[in-house]
């Protein structure tokens, strides 16, 4: 089971995210603000259209791990700069972040064994 943040200013579809990735068999963690959320986490899921979630996703992009954006904005350089594992624009079909997830989860352990 891993630990997914979930970073996502509208109360509704932070529950629908949390929904999804419990769905998974996985953690959903709640981003709080406080600076150590990120810690002991093996996904985040953030909307990078908004301030917080943007400094959260920079501050993550140096962790090596992986980052889905979900955004009602469509994906700038800036964002993809970031090289989020996906990049979802809302409306998005629900099996599309579930997918995007599953094969960020799986790649990310293989990934680290192969740097070992």
């Amino acid at each position: 089971m891993a630990r997914v943040l979930i970073c996502e200013p509208h109360d509704d579809i932070a529950a629908l995210l949390e929904l999804i990735v419990r769905r998974l068999g996985h953690e959903p963690v709640t981003y709080r603000g406080d600076g150590r959320d990120h810690l002991g986490i093996d996904a985040a899921v953030i909307e990078p259209g908004e301030p917080e979630g943007l400094r959260l996703a920079r501050s993550l992009a140096t962790a090596d791990l992986p980052v889905l954006f979900t955004s009602i904005y469509p994906p700038d350089a800036d964002l993809l700069a970031l090289e989020p594992t996906a990049y979802l624009v809302k409306p998005f079909p629900l099996y599309a972040l579930e997918r995007a997830l599953d094969s960020a989860l799986t790649v990310a352990p293989t990934a680290a064994a192969a740097a070992l």
